[in-house]
């Protein structure tokens, strides 16, 4: 298992929001309320996913739900690694 800080320094490191990413949490929104969150950070979050984490994300497991806040994407990310 991993951290919901682990996820969120995962998310600032992809996007370069430096400090920002303190002030998240499980509630803060992703797609749509983040600026540097688009269709290309999507794709730098999964592909930092699938390389620090060891796991493989099939197109068919990526969807908005998924990316709808910090605290979807963990568990998310939480669940792949516990497969």
């Amino acid at each position: 298992m991993i951290t919901l800080d682990e996820v969120k320094q995962l998310i600032g490191d992809a996007l370069q929001l430096g400090s920002r990413v303190d002030d998240y949490d499980e509630s803060t929104p992703l797609l749509g309320s983040i600026p540097e969150f688009d269709s290309m950070a999507v794709v730098m979050v999964i592909t930092a996913i699938e390389e620090n984490y060891g796991v493989a994300v099939e197109d068919d497991e990526i969807s908005a739900e998924v990316f709808e806040t910090i605290g979807t994407l963990f568990s998310f990310v939480n669940n792949k690694l516990s497969a």
